[in-house]
Formats: structure tokens, C-alpha cells, sequence
């Protein structure tokens, strides 16, 4: 009989299996610490347990000829995390660190959407709403493959990132996000993009609702809401709900590990 053990599962949550054993030890995978200043304190933390979700930088929030843009409002603070995260992606993607595009892409259908959501920017129902075609290029609002629901072309994404679907303010809600960062052995989550008071901090506050470490990555997150809203979102991420730190900083520690 064969006593060679065959993998099952996503590292680090896999099994070890043949015929007559189940190792059910998971073997971690080898640390790579990491000091951090935050807002409120210095985090250690390991980056083989974190992982970036970048929310919502896509065209309808984040272009001129997008969504929002088309209703009167200025995305200019909403392209502000483009710069910064051109800069950390890469160095997050050569310290293995995983990458999580976290982006509203509903089904064309609607048929997990309620009218509350339909509502959000439509309130007359008369205007342009989720799933509608955009005024200048036709793209439907928020639908999944529609350019309306890409990522700005400025970010580059790599074929190693992970793309989820959300079709809430959460990314939780609806999608297997929480499974996805389990299966990572993720407990660690920097976050980024837009908008940071709705989007970005819903999901957030449910990751701290599922136990994850939360790190809100101040000069990658903006919001087309006025500025209390942004104070107010930072004033409680540093409050309740995690930390809040800087790109710079963490590519400054990424720079200090030995990967």
C-alpha cells in the first residue's frame, strides 16, 4: 500500500490524504514579520497572513465618463488612491502578499437586488440607475463584464490577483470573500479604494465583525462625500474597528522583510 500523501485544499488549508491517513495539521507557512506605524499604535504583523482588497476602483465610480460623473457628481477625489496604489501593488505582489480586487458586479438580471439598492442615486426611479445603460458609452451601470463595472485602466491587475464580485455596499454580503481570505489563511486585511465612507468601510466593519485585523490605508481610500464623511470614517476605523496607516509605510516595511 502506497504511504505517499497526496494535497487537498488551497495552502495553508489543505489536508494531507492517501488511502488510510487524513492530516488534518494544516502546516503554516513560514512567517515574514512586519513592523507598521499606525494612527493609534505600531502593529506587528505577519505578511504571510495578509492580504490587500482593493473596493471599487472602477470606471462607473471612478472615470469621467462613468456612473457617478454622469449624475453631476466630481469623481476627481475618487481617482486620488490611483497614484499610491500604482505604487504598492507591485511591491505588495513580489512579498507574495495577495491581491483582492473587490468590485460591484451585479448580475444583469438584478435578481438579488432589492429596490433600496436600486434606489441609491436613483431616487425618482427616472434617472440612471444599477443595470442601466450609461448616457455617453452605453456600458450597463455596475454590471458584471461591462466596462461601467472594470477597473480603472490605470491600475494594472496581475493574473495571480483574485477578483471578487460584490453586489453590496459589503463585500462580505453575498459573495464567498470570507472563504476566499479563509482558504488564504488570511487574518490580516489592508484595505483601499472608494468610496471610503460606504463601500470600503461596510466592508470593513464586517471583516472586523469576522474577526479579521483591519487596516485602513488612508492615502488609498478616498470619497466623493464630503470631507466629515472621510474624518468621520478614519475617526472610527481608529476607534472601533482597526487602524489606519499609510502606503508609504507599508512599502517602507515590505522593504525590510526578508522574503
Amino acid at each position: 500500500m502506497s504511504f505517499t500523501l497526496r494535497q487537498l485544499g488551497v495552502p495553508p488549508n489543505t489536508w494531507a490524504v492517501n488511502a488510510t491517513i487524513a492530516d488534518l495539521t494544516r502546516p503554516s507557512l513560514p512567517p515574514r514579520l512586519l513592523t507598521l506605524p499606525a494612527d493609534t499604535k505600531e502593529l506587528r504583523l505577519d505578511l504571510a497572513k495578509a492580504a490587500l482588497l482593493v473596493i471599487d476602483m472602477q470606471n462607473d465610480f471612478c472615470h469621467p465618463e462613468g456612473w457617478l460623473a454622469s449624475i453631476g457628481v466630481d469623481v476627481t477625489p475618487a481617482r486620488k488612491p490611483i497614484e499610491p496604489l500604482k505604487q504598492l501593488l507591485p511591491d505588495l505582489r513580489s512579498a507574495q502578499v495577495s491581491i483582492l480586487w473587490v468590485n460591484w458586479g451585479n448580475r444583469p438580471d438584478l435578481l438579488n437586488i432589492g429596490a433600496g439598492l436600486r434606489h441609491v442615486y436613483n431616487p425618482t426611479g427616472e434617472g440612471v440607475g444599477l443595470g442601466d445603460p450609461l448616457p455617453t458609452r452605453g456600458a450597463k451601470v455596475l454590471t458584471q463584464g461591462s466596462w461601467a463595472a472594470a477597473v480603472v485602466e490605470e491600475l494594472v491587475q496581475d493574473p495571480q490577483d483574485i477578483w471578487v464580485d460584490k453586489y453590496r455596499m459589503s463585500g462580505f454580503w453575498d459573495t464567498p470573500l470570507d472563504s476566499i481570505l479563509k482558504n488564504l489563511g488570511c487574518t490580516t486585511l489592508f484595505f483601499a479604494g472608494v468610496n471610503a465612507d460606504q463601500c470600503v468601510l461596510a466592508t470593513l466593519m464586517d471583516a472586523n465583525f469576522l474577526n479579521y485585523d483591519c487596516i485602513l490605508l488612508r492615502d488609498c481610500t478616498a470619497t466623493t462625500s464630503p470631507d466629515y464623511c472621510l474624518q468621520a470614517t478614519i475617526y472610527n476605523v481608529n476607534q472601533c474597528f482597526g487602524f489606519v496607516s499609510d502606503s508609504s509605510h507599508l512599502i517602507k516595511g515590505i522593504g525590510e522583510v526578508a522574503i
